[in-house]
């Protein structure tokens, strides 16, 4: 059995940025040179996730009005957790879309199903931050 690792890093511009990391985890299932198998790509940061839906510009405007609503950034007083950082809205939003994906490697490619992309959904920016792609199979 094969097994394959990357890290890709990414440095979002806004607190918060949703970003199309298919084409990345595509190169690495290049890379690997594994034909059946799992890739499994998580954030690697509490205030990170990666999930998979449609790559749709609506529906990501609804994720960000939807996570406000369940947890809004401000005021940042309504939250225990803000002190030294104002994030504890970050910490929610992760929760609840989730840290990590698995999907099947057939053929040599990712098992999508129709319209289905990964993302990256930075909620907390502005800063380095890293997705681990591990890679098994044959």
């Amino acid at each position: 059995m094969k097994s394959y690792r990357k890290e890709l890093w990414f440095n979002a511009k806004q607190r918060r940025e949703i970003i199309n990391i298919t084409p990345q985890v595509n190169e690495c299932l290049s890379d690997s040179g594994v034909k059946e198998g799992l890739c499994l790509v998580n954030a690697m940061h509490i205030t990170a996730s990666v999930f998979i839906n449609d790559n749709e510009s609506g529906l990501h405007s609804d994720y960000e009005r939807w996570l406000e609503k369940l947890a809004p950034e401000k005021p940042y007083d309504q939250y225990a957790h803000n002190g030294y950082e104002d994030n504890a809205d970050a910490h929610l939003k992760r929760t609840v879309m989730g840290r990590e994906v698995v999907v099947a490697i057939t053929d040599g490619n990712l098992d999508f199903g129709p319209w289905e992309c990964i993302f990256y959904y930075e909620l907390d920016g502005k800063r380095d931050k890293r997705v681990l792609v591990k890679i098994i199979g044959e």
